[in-house]
């Protein structure tokens, strides 16, 4: 058992570098994605990179957290290493947040400057020459040169299937929270309980985002090459749902480890950490439900 005034080092490891070579190849897939796809090239070669960086990137993630988790059922770990867990934590999902508050500063970029100054709005409204006759309006689906940009037919109203998604959300913060106190507690079938349903709250939500896609693609011909507007929606819902995914592979890997009685009322930072992070993928789909789908 470490003692209080002692700090612990883990032996030398592979998983850094794994870690930075499958996060490596999956960007380059997800960037001949974009690229090739808005080229119309064939995007088979970049699917198969970025499915190999994601299976990389999960033996990754299995192995690592694996190792941490021996550690710490071995009792390796002081209350100093527990505090450096928590702030390394907070300072990943402070990262999360500058990365969403990127997309969400482009969004109102787009809105509240650029697409005015294209309908000749502004102190650069001569934009308007470029095309002249250009109306600014948002959501922007008749877009300033719909020859190479099509626009949509329309786009995803807020009151369907965004708002269920918002309510499974929602929801899911109030179970998961539920699952905390009864581990707190001691409460070993509630706690199984309330987290089982915070995972099926998250599948149903990945299943309805899925179907909110087919739906864009299919029927209103809403991609993320029909202009700005389907750029901006499917880059941050769609990383909003890479996230949710994320989160739920966490919870899942929770509700494991509380089946194998894991986790006491006094030690048990990986569901709370897990529970941190589903807290802000939960802040961040609201922010998106009212600016991206509603206003």
């Amino acid at each position: 058992m470490a003692q209080e005034q002692s700090y612990y080092v883990p032996e030398q490891s592979k998983w850094p570098i794994v870690a930075t070579v499958g996060l490596g190849v999956t960007l380059y897939g997800v960037a001949s994605i974009m690229v090739n796809g808005k080229q119309g090239e064939s995007t088979t070669g970049a699917w198969v990179m970025f499915f190999i960086g994601a299976l990389i990137m999960a033996y990754m993630l299995f192995g690592w957290f694996g190792s941490v988790i021996r550690e710490s059922r071995a009792g390796l770990y002081s209350a100093q290493m527990d505090r450096s867990f928590r702030w390394g934590m907070g300072w990943f999902i402070f990262s999360e947040i500058m990365f969403f508050a990127a997309f969400f500063g482009a969004l109102f970029y787009v809105r509240v400057f650029v697409v005015p100054w294209l309908g000749g709005e502004g102190d650069k409204g001569t934009t308007n020459m470029l095309w002249e006759g250009f109306q600014a309006s948002w959501p922007l689906v008749n877009n300033p040169n719909p020859e190479a940009y099509p626009g949509p037919k329309e786009v995803i109203g807020p009151w369907g299937l965004p708002l269920i998604n918002t309510i499974l959300l929602v929801s899911s913060s109030f179970t998961v929270t539920v699952a905390h106190h009864a581990l707190k507690a001691g409460q070993r079938q509630k706690l199984k309980l309330w987290l089982g349903a915070t995972i099926v709250l998250a599948l149903v939500f990945l299943t309805l985002q899925a179907q909110e896609y087919v739906h864009a693609y299919k029927d209103l011909d809403l991609t993320l090459q029909s202009g700005i507007y389907g750029s901006t929606f499917f880059m941050l819902t769609g990383f909003h749902g890479a996230h949710v995914m994320l989160g739920s592979l966490m919870l899942i890997v929770m509700f494991v480890r509380v089946s194998k009685g894991h986790f006491t009322g006094d030690n048990h930072f990986g569901f709370e950490a897990s529970a941190w992070y589903w807290h802000f993928v939960d802040v961040v789909w609201l922010g998106l439900f009212v600016f991206v789908y509603i206003i």
